[in-house]
C-alpha cells in the first residue's frame, strides 16, 4: 500500500452481516468494493448519475491498491449452497426431493428461498447454515487479500470503548483503555487466520448443560470514517443489518422485508381467487332463488301452493256415512284410526252385573261401494 495513506494502528473493524449482504448481492450488474484503509464498503450503484459514476471509476482505477472488488456470486456457488444445505440439513425425504427438483429448475435461487420461507421447520436451519457458510467464504477472501480484520459482531467490548477505538484509528498516542482494547483486537484477529476459522469443529468431551439462551443485541456502534474520498462518498454502502436473518439469499429482492411482502402478496392472490369463485357461486344461488320466488301463475298462487293443491286432488277422501250429518273425516282422524289403540283399563264388575257387549264394526267392501254408486 502506498505511503500517502494513513496506517491503521489496530485491525480493521468490519461488519460481518454487512459484508454477508454485499457478498450475496454482488453479481454481474452490481459491483462492491472494500476499502483497505478504513474498511468501508463502496457500492457502484448504476442508478446514480453518469458524472458521479465516472468520478468513482476514476477514483478506483487510480487507487487500485486501496480498493478490492468483492467476488461475484456465481451460479455454481449458489447451487453449491443449496445442494449442501439439502444434503446436510434436510432430513424429510419428501422435502429433500422437492428441493432437489427446485434446484434443477429455472430461477432455482428464488424458488428455493420461497419454498424455504413457506416451511418454517427448514427456515431456521437454512439461516444458520447460510450464515456459517458465508462466514467461511468471507474469511477466506479476506485472508487472500492479506487484510488484518476483526468482525465487530464478535467483540465483547463496550460501546464507549468501541467508539474511542474508531475515533483514534490512526493515532499513535491514545488513552489506556484504547491501548487495552487494541491488544484484545490483535489477539482476536489472529483467530481468523487459524485453521479452526475455516474448519470449525465441535468441542470434545461431555456436552455442556442445557441453559436457556438469552439473546442480546450486539453492541454495534455508528460508522466513523475520516478518509473517504469525495468521489466515493456518495456510494458508501451503510445498511443497518444486525442479524443474519435480515440477509436474504434471493437475487430478486434486496431485503427480507421485500421478500416477505412478495410472499404475502402471492398467498393473498390465491386466497382472493378462491373468495372470488365462492362469491360468484353465492351470487348465482341468489339469482336462482329470486327467479323461483318471482314465478307466479295467473291466480296468484305460487309453485308451492299449486303443487300442494295438485297433490291434494289425487288423495282419496275418507268418508263415513251418517244418515243425519254426512261429513268428511279429517286427516288426523284417519291417522288415529290406523294407530294401535290403548288398552282400556279393566274395571272389576260388581255382583250381578254383565259386561257390556261392543257393537261389531260395520265394514263396507270395495265392491259394495261401487254397487251403491
Amino acid at each position: 500500500m502506498n505511503k500517502p495513506y494513513p496506517q491503521a494502528q489496530n485491525p480493521l473493524l468490519l461488519r460481518f452481516h454487512r459484508l454477508m449482504d454485499a457478498f450475496a448481492k454482488s453479481d454481474d450488474e452490481r459491483d462492491f468494493y472494500l476499502d483497505k484503509v478504513e474498511g468501508f464498503i463502496v457500492f457502484a450503484d448504476l442508478d446514480k448519475g453518469s458524472k458521479e459514476l465516472e468520478d468513482l471509476e476514476k477514483e478506483i482505477i487510480e487507487h487500485q491498491d486501496r480498493y478490492c472488488i468483492l467476488p461475484k456470486m456465481t451460479f455454481y456457488e449458489t447451487k453449491k449452497f443449496m445442494e449442501g444445505f439439502v444434503n446436510e440439513k434436510v432430513y424429510d425425504i419428501d422435502t429433500k426431493e422437492k428441493l432437489l427438483d427446485i434446484i434443477q429448475s429455472k430461477e432455482a435461487r428464488d424458488h428455493f428461498i420461497e419454498f424455504i420461507y413457506d416451511h418454517l421447520t427448514e427456515l431456521e436451519k437454512w439461516q444458520q447454515y447460510y450464515s456459517e457458510r458465508s462466514r467461511i467464504r468471507i474469511i477466506e477472501w479476506l485472508r487472500s487479500q492479506s487484510i488484518q480484520f476483526v468482525f465487530e459482531e464478535d467483540l465483547d467490548l463496550t460501546k464507549s470503548v468501541m467508539e474511542k477505538v474508531k475515533r483514534h484509528l490512526f493515532d499513535v498516542k491514545v488513552p489506556k483503555d484504547v491501548v487495552i482494547a487494541r491488544e484484545a483486537l490483535s489477539l482476536k484477529a489472529k483467530t481468523y487466520y487459524s485453521n479452526e476459522a475455516l474448519n470449525p469443529r465441535p468441542k470434545r468431551g461431555r456436552p455442556p448443560k442445557q441453559v436457556i439462551k438469552i439473546e442480546t443485541e450486539p453492541q454495534i456502534t455508528g460508522d466513523m470514517y475520516t478518509t473517504v474520498p469525495l468521489p466515493a462518498l456518495l456510494f458508501l454502502y451503510l445498511p443497518d443489518i444486525t442479524s443474519a436473518t435480515s440477509v436474504t439469499f434471493s437475487a430478486r429482492f434486496d431485503t427480507e422485508a421485500q421478500l416477505l411482502a412478495s410472499l404475502r402478496g402471492s398467498s393473498r392472490v390465491k386466497v382472493d381467487s378462491k373468495l372470488e369463485a365462492l362469491s360468484e357461486r353465492l351470487e348465482s344461488l341468489r339469482h336462482l332463488s329470486s327467479r323461483l320466488t318471482d314465478i307466479k301463475d295467473i291466480t296468484g298462487l305460487d309453485k308451492e301452493s299449486k303443487l300442494i293443491k295438485a297433490v291434494s286432488k289425487d288423495v282419496p277422501s275418507f268418508e263415513e256415512e251418517d244418515e243425519d250429518h254426512p261429513k268428511k273425516t279429517k286427516i288426523m282422524d284417519v291417522v288415529k284410526g290406523l294407530l294401535p289403540k290403548k288398552r282400556e283399563a279393566r274395571v272389576p264388575l260388581k255382583e250381578g252385573e254383565v259386561a257390556p257387549v261392543k257393537p261389531e264394526a260395520k265394514t263396507v267392501s270395495h265392491i259394495q261401494k261401487k254397487h251403491k254408486k
